[in-house]
């Protein structure tokens, strides 16, 4: 009996060497905290408010007011928002962006986008490149302006107020 024992060591050392041990579990990035900053000081993420003011000949418009009406118009609303009037009426009044659009989350280059938890995809790949830019430079509270640019900003002149 203690000879069978003895022989069965080696095989079961044998045995123990093809098992791998257990590694911990690795969470699930969704349970990663997302950085606040990125590594230029930007935040990671930015949730903003806008009023579009497009004019003739912008990309999926029905507006009719020329681009000097327009931007004439974009630069009075900014006046408004600026000096305290309701953001959110100022949106649903004279924003030519879709009915259910006018607020949007925003990823910064680098981080990480999770599932439907922001509506739109990373800073890199904004619709519009101008919009994302003041978005990340506003502080939470501010209100800025995305000049009307055929390559940065091509549907008009953007109003933004950053929310979170």
């Amino acid at each position: 009996m203690k000879r069978f024992a003895w022989a069965a060591l080696p095989l079961l050392a044998l045995g123990a060497c093809d098992k791998k041990e257990a590694s911990p579990a690795t969470p699930p990035l969704s349970a990663s905290p997302r950085p606040e900053k990125i590594a230029n000081g930007e935040p990671a993420v930015v949730t903003v408010k806008h009023v579009l003011i497009s004019f003739i000949g912008t990309p999926e418009t029905k507006a009719t007011r020329t681009r000097e009406e327009a931007e004439k118009l974009a630069f009075q609303v900014l006046d408004r928002a600026r000096s305290g009037e309701d953001f959110d009426k100022l949106m649903k009044d004279l924003s030519d962006d879709a009915p259910e659009g006018g607020i949007y989350s925003i990823v910064n280059q680098g981080v990480e986008r999770r599932g439907e938890e922001y509506y739109r995809s990373g800073r890199e790949r904004s619709l519009v490149k101008s919009f994302g830019d003041v978005g990340f430079r506003l502080e939470i509270g501010q209100i800025g302006i995305a000049d009307y640019d055929p390559e940065t900003s091509p549907f008009g002149y953007h109003i933004i107020k950053r929310v979170k």
